[in-house]
């Protein structure tokens, strides 16, 4: 990273500015503050503030106020929950708080919107829970594909990865390396294909027994699923959260290991918005929203606090996606825009790295495990012969 890029992300991390918006229907609408994301600050954290400011459970006062810190917003979202929840326990709540200006570790499963399984001690699962907010994902298989057989069985993220690992560990490791019948380009073009387009064996290169072919082959699945949906985004869950939601609906997105405030307007617009926080859009009053109408974010729309098309005064960018906009702006040589692009490119790889070192962890644990298993096989084996020998006949 440049000396420049260090300047900027010191000055700004430690703060995060407030951007003034109108939210609510024609009746109820009101002038609020929202939080923007720093160069790829804490979304989870940012995402619970804004949607409890949305809803407007916790304000930031004084009005007049430009940035907020953590140590400010956490009082506010302690406060509210010891309020709010009298009667019950907060304290996994409270002490998950932190972690979310790290990234939680969260574990979607493949067949609901509103499924999520616990990680860890169940934490994160609990601060949503306490503040009254709906956690989603639209990472969802598709019931009518070849894959979903599988991906129901697996169920979620974590469990998969599990899978892949064990397979990995049974093809020593060749599964992850794409030669995992061991007959290179040759074995593969006899093969016959299977769903997602991964190749399975030929009957001639099967040294594998039943159970085990059977795990490599759900594992292939598997592993094709993931790597046709790093956005973790599907068009079924798209579809299945624009279906599901109800009207004027406020609810957190996880999706590409980043979390989002999601809404559903109230009316004939059905369309699903997600709340645009990128400090880089801080001094665009017409850019608060944006469409969510694919996987990739391609044919995505800014829209105004009116969710009419947005006009940006940085330069009219009407008609354009969100990313070509951002594009636009880079092209103008905006050095904020450069550097954020530089940030969330960075973000991106270290969230694929993560998920990456997780199947990695997992199968070097497979190995351990193993090494651990003949070890004891070999001195059992050992103790027997030592006991054989002092047999008297």
């Amino acid at each position: 990273m440049t000396e420049r890029a260090d300047t900027l992300h010191a000055s700004r991390a430690d703060v995060w500015y407030l951007k003034e918006i109108a939210f609510g229907s024609t009746e109820t609408k009101r002038r609020l503050k929202i939080i923007t994301q720093n160069f790829n600050g804490p979304c989870s954290f940012i995402a619970i503030c804004n949607i409890l400011i949305l809803r407007g459970q916790i304000e930031v006062l004084p009005y007049e106020r430009g940035t907020v810190s953590y140590e400010f917003l956490a009082q506010l979202v302690g406060e509210y929950l010891l309020m709010s929840c009298p009667d019950i326990d907060v304290t996994a709540a409270l002490s998950i708080m932190p972690s979310t200006t790290k990234g939680l570790d969260l574990n979607p499963v493949f067949t609901g919107t509103t499924s999520f399984r616990p990680a860890g001690e169940g934490g994160e699962l609990k601060l949503f829970e306490q503040a009254g907010i709906e956690l989603v994902h639209g990472w969802l298989v598709d019931p009518d594909s070849e894959e979903y057989r599988v991906l129901q069985h697996v169920r979620d993220y974590d469990t998969t990865v599990t899978l892949i690992a064990d397979a990995d560990h049974i093809t020593r490791g060749r599964l992850l390396s794409g030669d995992v019948w061991g007959e290179g380009e040759a074995g593969s073009s006899q093969a016959g294909s299977g769903p997602s387009g991964y190749t399975g064996p030929s009957a001639a290169s099967d040294n594998y027994s039943e159970k085990d072919r059977e795990k490599i082959e759900h594992a292939l699945v598997a592993q094709a699923f993931l790597d046709n949906t790093r956005s973790q985004l599907t068009y079924h869950g798209l579809f299945q959260l624009a279906s599901t939601l109800q009207p004027g609906s406020l609810v957190a997105l996880f999706r590409n290991s980043h979390l989002s405030v999601l809404h559903k307007r109230e009316g004939e617009d059905s369309s699903l918005y997600s709340l645009v926080t990128d400090h880089v859009f801080l001094q665009e009053p017409s850019v608060v929203w944006e469409r969510l109408e694919d996987v990739d974010g391609v044919g995505s729309t800014f829209v105004d606090s009116e969710f009419f098309r947005s006009t940006p005064v940085g330069g009219d960018f009407a008609g354009h996606t969100a990313e070509s906009a951002l594009h636009a702006l880079e092209m103008e040589g905006n050095p904020d825009v450069i550097l954020a692009r530089q940030l969330q490119a960075e973000e991106d790889a270290r969230s694929h790295e993560i998920y990456k070192r997780r199947q990695q962890q997992e199968i070097r644990r497979k190995e351990e495990e193993e090494r651990k298993r003949k070890n004891e096989d070999s001195a059992s084996r050992k103790s027997k012969k030592m006991k054989d020998k002092c047999i008297i006949m």
